[in-house]
């Protein structure tokens, strides 16, 4: 644990990015699995990485972190489980690009629940980045008829939408330890996956495959991000936050010769782009509360 933290910031979260962008990749790999037992075994052994990483990091005081959690912390992890869920339907129906993304849209999210929760105002920058961005969803979306793709677009949302709502939280109650919240997701989003699954057992390949995802994927994706964020701007994490959404279609082009569809490329270089303005006009506005 102390080589991760002597590592730098940016470093970590770059990784953390690495690692989430093998996601659909993963999904993808899974040879007669069903989407409810896709998310079974990759949330359990997501939740097993935490909970090691907690024992770890926190000892004797594993169970005080769950206690200072609180109800909002237990509420995000709920929350956050529902974005899980999405994230695997999504992958298991529709691109690995349009997923990616449509994830990418979190920072406008944030945005737009700042807004209504938290009274922060919306400049025109990011006015005009959320409708540019609407713009390409709407181009991926509308492209997508069949009700399986159309389907899974949509569910793809919920994971931006949850976790601005867990950011969200955080920022309300800044004593909320992201942590043990995915903790909590990853338990809630494995009974999920237990109680719509006709069947648990499935091949060891695909355990496996259950393995790679939960633990090295999503559970060393997410302590490598939780850690880097620590001491890397947030507009820096944003950014480099984006490679995963450009590594993830490359990883499934290359492995499983997944190609995303001509709207689907230019509506997600619209979402790049449009994300791409609202990290400058954060860029922007945290210069300008230095200066004074």
């Amino acid at each position: 644990m102390n080589i991760i933290t002597k590592l730098p910031g940016p470093l970590l979260v770059f990784l953390g990015a690495c690692s989430l962008s093998f996601g659909g990749l993963i999904v993808k790999s899974f040879e007669g699995s069903t989407l409810w037992q896709i998310l079974f075994w990759r949330s359990l052994f997501f939740s097993l990485t935490v909970l090691a990483f907690l024992i770890i990091t926190y000892k004797k005081k594993i169970f005080t972190s769950f206690y200072e959690l609180g109800l909002p912390g237990f509420f995000g992890g709920i929350i956050l489980s529902f974005g899980f869920c999405g994230y695997v339907f999504a992958m298991y129906n529709t691109t690995v690009a349009n997923t990616n993304f449509i994830i990418s849209l979190q920072i406008l999210f944030l945005a737009i629940f700042g807004y209504f929760f938290l009274k922060e105002k919306i400049s025109a920058i990011t006015l005009a980045s959320i409708i540019l961005a609407m713009t390409g969803v709407l181009l991926m979306v509308g492209n997508s008829l069949t009700p399986g793709e159309l389907s899974g677009n949509l569910a793809a949302f919920t994971m931006p939408i949850t976790f601005a709502i867990l950011i969200i939280i955080v920022r309300k109650y800044p004593t909320v330890d992201m942590v043990p919240a995915q903790f909590v997701a990853g338990v809630c989003s494995c009974f999920i996956g237990f109680l719509l699954s006709t069947k648990i057992m499935i091949s060891p390949h695909d355990i496996f495959l259950g393995f790679l995802g939960g633990c090295f994927q999503v559970g060393l994706g997410f302590i490598f991000i939780t850690t880097g964020a620590r001491t890397t701007p947030s507009a820096m994490v944003g950014i480099i936050m984006l490679s995963e959404s450009v590594l993830g279609p490359i990883w499934a082009f290359i492995f499983v010769s997944e190609r995303p569809s001509m709207f689907g490329l230019i509506g997600g270089a619209i979402i790049i782009f449009a994300v791409l303005i609202q990290f400058y006009s954060l860029l922007i506005k945290r210069k300008k509360s230095i200066s004074h």
